[in-house]
């Protein structure tokens, strides 16, 4: 065996390769919205994939019509209600949509439909409570997009992670120190809420796949002063658990504008016999990304530690779509029990973020009410 395929310790092997379950009968796919995240990634992976795109909806006719004609896409929808009109269960709605709107494009998908609709799960927790009630009155198979989970580095991790190769995961850091293009998305710009809701809502996502629910969220997120429209860029986020041992927390500033050298865009993980770390590259340089990076270490008595690397034949640009689609797919036709980002545990992200944005507000406590005073 290959022992760079197939890491072996003390009797323990793990096969990191990167693998998905597929969909015996792919189901044809609605995209509504044609942006930037739809170009870049969803639209590469299903083609990598080899699936149907029967057709896509955008505001903006041109938009729709140039995605159409770069990945040869059967129609052009001129309005959503064409777009929408799809016997249920017969496609997959893919809603790529601003958080503002997507509640009022839930409300017209036909019952029983099958929805993938990409995060946030709405502005804010009363949004969300609304998506879900209608997706429960209209029986939806509902999912949000959270493909982070199913990023290769990401995949790999949590095998190594839940094998218990690493002895009891008690550190999880996430990193983003990087420069991020955010003119590319225009509807960021001037809305109430920005960095922990639009990106690092995926990192507390990915926390919560680790460690579970934590008990409390502590956060602080700032503007920056090059990037005064938009309503904050940077964020410091803490998860708290129950066990006293565990640390997690997110660490994101996108406003490093000093070349590639010193950004960082990692994910840690730290157990009682072992780490990993995994560079997540497409964050740095956005969008044309650099390569992405997945090392572990395992302590062996006697031996001092050797970190090891592992390369992946996929990424995260178009595979971690595509791994997110498929696992709708499996879960819509009945071939795999269990829906990842189903919207019950889309909603637990949507809370953290909410208590996230509810610690940053409240502030911390005052230094100086503490006073020195002789007796």
């Amino acid at each position: 065996m290959n022992p760079e395929r197939f890491p072996i310790y003390m009797n323990q092997m793990i096969n990191l390769a990167h693998r998905i379950q597929m969909p015996l009968k792919p189901l044809p796919i609605v995209i509504i919205g044609a942006g930037g995240i739809v170009k870049d990634g969803h639209l590469p992976a299903y083609k990598k994939a080899g699936w149907k795109v029967k057709g896509i909806y955008d505001p903006l006719t041109e938009k729709a019509t140039a995605l159409a004609a770069q990945f040869d896409i059967e129609h052009v929808y001129p309005s959503l209600e064409e777009a929408l009109d799809q016997r249920a269960g017969a496609v997959v709605f893919d809603i790529a949509v601003p958080a503002s709107v997507l509640i009022d494009i839930l409300r017209q998908v036909p019952d029983r439909s099958v929805v993938l609709m990409q995060k946030p799960m709405g502005q804010n927790i009363a949004e969300a409570d609304e998506i879900m009630a209608v997706c429960r009155a209209k029986h939806l198979v509902a999912a949000v997009n959270f493909q982070m989970r199913f990023i290769p580095a990401v995949m790999a991790a949590k095998k190594i992670a839940d094998s218990g190769l690493i002895g009891t995961l008690h550190d999880v850091e996430i990193r983003m120190n990087i420069y991020h293009p955010w003119h590319l998305w225009d509807f960021l710009f001037h809305i109430p809420r920005m960095e922990m809701l639009y990106h690092s809502i995926h990192y507390m996502d990915l926390l919560r796949y680790f460690f579970g629910e934590p008990q409390k969220v502590y956060a602080k997120t700032w503007k920056h002063p090059k990037m005064m429209q938009l309503a904050s860029t940077r964020s410091i986020i803490f998860f708290e658990y129950d066990d006293e041992c565990i640390k997690a927390h997110i660490n994101t500033n996108h406003g490093h504008d000093f070349g590639l050298k010193h950004q960082d865009s990692f994910i840690k993980l730290e157990g009682t016999r072992g780490a990993v770390k995994a560079t997540l590259g497409t964050n740095i340089n956005y969008p044309e990304g650099v390569e992405d990076t997945f090392e572990y270490v395992i302590h062996e008595d006697g031996k001092e530690p050797v970190w090891q690397s592992f390369r992946f034949d996929a990424a995260w640009f178009p595979d971690a779509f595509l791994g997110s689609m498929a696992n709708v797919m499996c879960y819509a036709e009945g071939t795999t029990p269990t829906l990842l980002n189903h919207i019950d545990s889309a909603y637990r992200t949507m809370a953290a973020v909410e208590a996230a944005y509810e610690s940053s507000d409240h502030g911390g406590v005052v230094a100086n009410k503490y006073t020195y005073s002789s007796r």
